[in-house]
């Protein structure tokens, strides 16, 4: 059994631990905050662009673009977002897992088929690790980033894809659904599908419009930077979710902690009144002894 002096040793450390993990926890309240602002703020951007693609798009115009056309999958692409920090419960894991599941069991474990871009150093460190190959990185992304902060890379991917260095571009990410539940994505970005151009019925009187100098030059300079804002958005979804998953993650450390600082104040009490009890006893004892 312990004694008392290692149990409230165990009870002082455990109190700091429990004063660490609710400051990160109030942290990371206040960048989720921030985060789900500019995700929301970001919304009605990318929704009008999307519309205006869908219009142009399904009007015909976007018939022979490079970046709608379907072609033998020789390389795939895979943009991972994860975290550049730990302690997001399974934030990364549940990345990993996704990266590497669609590896074995879509390409065999044929690395050459492959083409990984990470964003986020716990993503990347995790696959140098294993032996993966990645292409591209990008660490060091702040809490609220803009969107220079991932253009380049984005544009790299695209152009990728516009050279036919890869064949198929997907996105994997966690999709921000509430603070409890952040769900893990692949979406495939390149080529867009005939789903990510159906038009909505309310915004369909756009393809009566007239567009100058023509449809085809708009789509030309519109769908590169649509695609890049779907990346962008996909970055704001991920970051949300990683404020959510860490604020989720350190309340339960705070309170796993209470509960053992409850735990080992009561084996603390008890040891310590056994120890008096006895103690007691001993002077009673001895007391008699001396009559």
């Amino acid at each position: 059994m312990a004694s008392l002096r290692e149990i409230k040793s165990r009870i002082t450390a455990t109190e700091k631990m429990s004063q660490l993990t609710s400051a990160m926890n109030m942290v990371a309240n206040s960048k989720y905050a921030r985060s789900e602002q500019n995700t929301k703020k970001f919304r009605p951007y990318m929704d009008r662009m999307q519309e205006t693609v869908q219009a142009i798009a399904s009007s015909g115009a976007g018939n022979l673009h490079p970046m709608l056309q379907e072609r033998q999958v020789k390389r795939v692409g895979y943009l991972l977002i994860t975290s550049d920090t730990g302690k997001a419960g399974p934030y990364n894991a549940n990345v990993i897992k996704a990266i590497t599941t669609q590896i074995h069991e879509r390409h065999k474990g044929n690395q050459d088929e492959v083409s990984l871009i990470v964003l986020g150093k716990i993503g990347y460190d995790i696959l140098r690790t294993r032996n993966y190959t990645v292409d591209d990185y990008r660490v060091g992304l702040p809490d609220q980033p803009s969107f220079s902060d991932v253009k380049k890379i984005a544009h790299a991917s695209i152009r990728g894809f516009e050279r036919e260095e890869i064949d198929e571009l997907y996105i994997i990410y966690n999709e921000f659904v509430s603070i409890l539940e952040q769900n893990v994505k692949v979406r495939k970005l390149l080529p867009m599908s005939e789903s990510d151009l159906e038009t909505q019925s309310e915004f369909s009187s756009l393809a009566s419009y007239e567009f100058e100098p023509d449809k085809e030059s708009i789509l030309e300079t519109l769908l590169p930077q649509y695609a890049e804002a779907i990346i962008y958005g996909a970055l704001l979804e991920a970051k949300t979710s990683e404020h959510a998953a860490r604020m989720t993650a350190m309340k339960a450390a705070t309170d796993n902690a209470n509960e053992l600082i409850g735990d080992l104040t009561l084996s603390y009490n008890r040891l310590r009144q056994a120890a008096i009890t006895q103690e007691i006893t001993e002077i009673v004892s001895g007391a008699q002894a001396q009559q």
